[in-house]
């Protein structure tokens, strides 16, 4: 099969990539040659830029497509509407995040946000304008389009640092402040899992909307870090602070302690439903081993974090101990 990534180089496109030459396809990286341009480097390369350049795209044809690198919907249009006579099959990655209301459980048949066009930036609309790209996908490739919606995305090459955080603060050892309710459930997928579905899903030609969500299993945020000290090796002590006394300190959800979720209105965060990917293949590896090689590409002495514009996630150790001292008083 002929595959072309648009990416490729970074995370998500990194894992397809990997996963796609494993399958031995034939496949081509159209990215700006910015990020990790060492890559890769017995597959075609075509340079440009999504946002007004992909001359580069022109007069190729191949047999399946995988966007992993679409936010804005004028551009993702545009990617859409020049391949479409050269693709036979389109599959864009766009995320949970399109869901309009998290306040319970949800499946794909759940209301998407809408957007309103009245701002780019994709910090702001992040969830609307990805709806937006969806619908452009689904205008130009129809039944031929396969729309999958990850949640939050972990594994080596993360640049978010949000699980990372968590492998990270536990491997270390010591006081490991832990956000209650203990029970609240988490989804995680390895992005060495949704890749290979991926490109499975390419070669099957599946279309459709799909929750790309793991684990398997209801996971808590109690079996989440025990899995992780237990697999790491730690022998960290976790130490279960009140959801009311972290935000009363300014702990923000998600944000300073990432997966950690308490505002009613967020619930369905942790209760996406994943039964249609996994009828269509998609199956996930055991947590521990996402931990254990989150952790091996920790000590690599790789960047950890490379996104641009938002604090780090995770509490810096001075407030960590801050914050558990205070507890104990």
């Amino acid at each position: 099969m002929k595959l072309l990534i648009l990416g490729g180089t970074l995370f998500v496109g990194r894992a397809v990539a990997e996963a796609a030459l494993e399958r031995g396809h034939e496949l081509t990286l159209f990215h700006r040659g910015r990020t990790n341009p060492g890559l890769f480097p017995d597959v075609e390369h075509l340079h440009g830029d999504r946002d007004g350049d992909l001359s580069a795209l022109e007069g190729h044809s191949f047999d399946a497509v995988i966007d992993t690198s679409g936010y804005v919907p004028r551009v993702v249009r545009a990617s859409a509407e020049l391949l479409a006579g050269s693709v036979e099959h389109y599959i864009f990655i766009s995320s949970i995040s399109v869901y309009a209301d998290f306040s319970t459980g949800l499946d794909e048949n759940a209301p998407v946000q809408e957007w309103d066009r009245s701002t780019e930036d994709v910090s702001h609309a992040y969830g609307a304008m990805k709806a937006s790209c969806e619908q452009a996908v689904h205008d130009v490739f129809g039944d031929h389009a396969l729309l999958v919606r990850p949640g939050l995305i972990v594994g080596p090459h993360d640049p978010t640092y949000r699980f990372t955080y968590w492998v990270d603060r536990i491997a270390r050892g010591g006081d490991v402040l832990a956000p209650e309710p203990k029970e609240h459930l988490v989804q995680v997928i390895d992005v060495r899992d949704l890749a290979d579905w991926l490109v499975r899903s390419a070669e099957a030609r599946l279309a459709g909307v799909f929750n790309a969500v793991g684990p398997a299993d209801p996971l808590t945020m109690e079996a989440l870090l025990e899995t992780i000290r237990e697999a790491t090796g730690s022998r960290a002590q976790l130490r279960w602070l009140p959801a009311d006394r972290l935000l009363e300190n300014g702990v923000e959800e998600f944000v300073t302690l990432p997966l950690w979720i308490v505002d009613p209105a967020w619930r369905g965060h942790g209760e996406v439903a994943n039964a249609s990917a996994v009828v269509a293949g998609l199956t996930f590896r055991a947590l521990a081993e996402t931990a254990r090689d989150t952790l091996a590409w920790i000590h690599s002495g790789a960047e950890v974090y490379v996104e641009q514009g938002r604090p780090k996630p995770g509490l810096d150790p001075a407030r960590e101990a801050a914050l558990l001292a205070e507890a104990l008083v």
